[in-house]
């Protein structure tokens, strides 16, 4: 890989980037337990706009390491850039020239007969809520302090031994002396 490295950097000097993309792609394919080349093609992806196949590469090398800091980053811009254009797309098909609140109805619309669905985003099922309110219940019972045990000692006046002493009846203050 060190060698592909640099000759993959060369042809990207020298804005070759279809002939550098294709040496890492041979090097995935000698390598497939290898995420290296897959994080270099996700990054030179990235870079020339072409967020598809950067959302596809950093796809492979999360496959082969799910905690890649840049492979999530990649895929996450990436997505969000796809996802802006995409919406921009519409916003330019659809007549909007309103308020935000009526361009957002709009394009709402224009979202739920493009999917043929009659709302975007289902209302959740018995089960997810029940997990939710388990979650909820579980975080509440992690946020409670816990409670401090006080210990019941003993009288200090029971430790000594004129505390055993009787006490009259009538004088309480006998028992002190």
């Amino acid at each position: 890989m060190q060698t592909t490295t640099v000759q993959v950097d060369q042809l990207l000097s020298e804005s070759k980037r279809d002939e550098a993309v294709g040496l890492l792609e041979k090097a995935a394919d000698l390598n497939p337990a290898s995420k290296d080349p897959w994080v270099r093609l996700a990054k030179i992806h990235f870079d020339g706009g072409k967020y598809g196949e950067a959302i596809v590469a950093a796809g492979e090398v999360l496959q082969r390491d799910p905690a890649d800091r840049v492979a999530k980053s990649v895929r996450a811009v990436s997505g969000l850039r796809v996802a802006t254009e995409a919406l921009s797309d519409l916003r330019n098909d659809a007549e909007m020239t309103g308020s935000a609140r009526g361009d957002a109805v709009v394009l709402a619309k224009v979202l739920r007969e493009s999917l043929g669905e009659s709302v975007l985003i289902p209302p959740p099922t018995p089960q997810e809520l029940e997990a939710r309110r388990l979650e909820e219940e579980r975080e509440m019972n992690r946020k409670q302090k816990p409670r401090k045990r006080v210990r019941k000692s003993a009288p200090a006046a029971a430790a000594t031994p004129q505390a055993a002493a009787p006490v009259s009846k009538g004088d309480p203050f006998s028992g002190l002396k």
